[in-house]
């Protein structure tokens, strides 16, 4: 009994270890980093230049995935550049989901109605309905 109490009043001695100084880390850059300062019109050449040259379609729906997580609407010529580029591919559902990634980008209905006006003679041109015409009956 004597050696289990004495055993229970001993306390653990805890050293204090001094913590080790900061090194500097290294700062990574991801490609983000780039273009986190480029210009909403910086931001359209570039994506136009990216789809005029997309040869298929996982590189244009890659290209529709990052142009459409920035916090902005795309313009009417990224639009238009990217609907040829899923109709070059000939996918054609690719371009009405366009349609569709406008519609929740834009912030109310007139914007995308202007949307769909100014690009109403490419939709005419390519043939291209929008959800709500494919599926208005």
């Amino acid at each position: 009994m004597r050696i289990v109490s004495s055993v229970l009043r001993a306390r653990p001695t805890v050293t204090l270890r001094r913590a080790a100084p900061a090194l500097p880390t290294r700062v990574r850059f991801s490609s983000s980093d780039a273009h986190s300062q480029e210009t909403f019109e910086a931001f359209s050449d570039r994506y136009v230049a990216f789809f005029q040259g997309a040869e298929d379609l996982f590189e244009v729906q890659r290209g529709l995935n990052n142009c459409f997580a920035h916090d902005l609407v795309p313009s009417p010529s990224v639009v238009e550049a990217a609907v040829r580029a899923a109709r070059r591919v000939n996918d054609y559902a690719t371009a009405v989901r366009i349609f569709e990634g406008v519609k929740e980008k834009v912030e109310n209905k007139h914007q995308y109605q202007a949307y769909l006006e100014e690009l109403k003679p490419l939709r005419e041109e390519l043939g291209i309905e929008t959800k709500e015409e494919l599926y208005s009956s």
